[in-house]
């Protein structure tokens, strides 16, 4: 497989698991189970893409056994799926 898929299920799979955590913090913000899976997989997928194009020792973690690269590219899609997904939460409880 491409180092750059492997790249991106780890992001998506690590914004999913972002997103579900984000919901559960706060039941604000929460979409429910799936809405956090899915709006987490996206933040995380594409916030982690971006991250990768900012700090190129993230975007090559498949090719290498960096275990700190790996560990940024799970955090940075994490971390990007919690915030799309309070994003999502805050603006679709404003909007109820």
């Amino acid at each position: 497989m491409s180092g750059m898929l492997i790249n991106l299920i780890i992001q998506i799979v690590a914004g999913a698991i972002g997103g579900n955590v984000a919901g559960a913090a706060s039941k604000d913000m929460s979409l429910g189970t799936v809405g956090n899976t899915i709006a987490g997989a996206v933040g995380g997928g594409a916030g982690g893409q971006l991250l990768a194009a900012f700090i190129p020792l993230l975007a090559q973690t498949a090719s290498t056994a960096d275990i700190g690269a790996l560990v940024g590219q799970v955090a940075g899609g994490g971390v990007a799926g919690a915030i799309l997904t309070a994003i999502v939460g805050v603006i679709k409880n404003k909007m109820a």
